[in-house]
């Protein structure tokens, strides 16, 4: 007789707000057979809250592996299970990745219910652009680690999205200032809550507020990216013998189509864009 299996539904839950929290995930929490929860002390509040009596048990950092194991033989065997985190959706920068990986390596079915996330809110919170953005959570704590994604983050041309906690914040932003410059950011605290702030600003106009004012709230902290122009001109000035079509690479490796890419050029040499075109037919011929 073919195994009955079970299924893993990751279910997000409100950040700040309680309103927040989604039909089908009320639903969904009543409906399973257990919750696995990050922090069933945190957790108890938000089910009763909604007198939800579904059993918890523990799902954390330190025992994300083996507990995962254990989960999936229940879910082998017919057990229905949510799996929540403290706050928003598990899986963004909880050890929710590990049991997902862990259920598709065993067959386990397993679907994920839309809901709040604080790098989105904060995101499309900041002003700041969308299209293109970059999620790195927590900044590691070795210094190696972090000098090294920060190094990376200098040449990221994508709006960027890093977690902090309150009394690490102003480190922080001077680690990010030191490598990055001044750029335009926003930091967000206490999101969806009642006294939630968007402050827009810059490195250095946050690190003088911040002299008076200790920052309160779990914070997201959105960086501009590095502008296309600046990138090209710094790799321009490094390089002086670089040939008109590397160049052109440049740009067009940026996303901008060649029209595009062959004005940039034209500007930067202080030449005619007709120019820079006879020049890419000739030597393509």
């Amino acid at each position: 007789m073919e195994e009955i299996k079970g299924k893993l539904f990751l279910c997000a839950t409100p950040i700040g707000n309680l309103d927040d929290i989604t039909l089908r995930v009320l639903n969904t929490l009543k409906e399973v057979d257990l919750i696995a929860a990050e922090d069933t002390r945190h957790s108890i509040k938000l089910l009763n809250h909604f007198e939800i009596k579904t059993p918890m048990t523990s799902y954390h950092e330190h025992n994300k592996v083996e507990k995962a194991r254990y989960l999936v033989e229940q879910m082998k065997q017919g057990v229905r299970i949510a799996l929540i985190t403290d706050a928003g959706t598990p899986g963004i920068s909880d050890p929710g990745e590990e049991l997902v990986r862990q259920c598709y390596e065993a067959g386990i079915e397993l679907t994920s219910l839309p809901g709040p996330a604080a790098c989105i809110t904060a995101l499309t919170l900041s002003g700041l652009g969308t299209r293109r953005f970059c999620f790195e959570a927590f900044l590691p704590t070795d210094k190696k680690e972090k000098q090294w994604i920060l190094e990376e983050l200098k040449e990221e041309t994508k709006t960027m999205i890093i977690y902090e906690a309150p009394h690490r914040l102003v480190k922080t932003l001077k680690e990010l200032y030191e490598v990055l410059g001044d750029r335009r950011i926003t930091i967000c605290r206490e999101l969806t809550k009642r006294f939630e702030t968007a402050f827009r600003t810059t490195f250095s106009n946050a690190l003088k507020a911040y002299e008076e004012e200790d920052p309160k709230g779990e914070c997201v902290i959105v960086i501009e990216g590095k502008s296309i122009r600046d990138r090209i001109e710094e790799k321009v000035m490094a390089s002086r013998e670089m040939s008109l079509e590397e160049h052109m690479e440049l740009y067009v490796n940026q996303g901008l189509d060649r029209k595009e890419a062959m004005r940039m050029v034209a500007k930067d040499r202080g030449i005619s864009k007709r120019e820079v075109y006879q020049y890419l037919i000739k030597n393509e011929s």
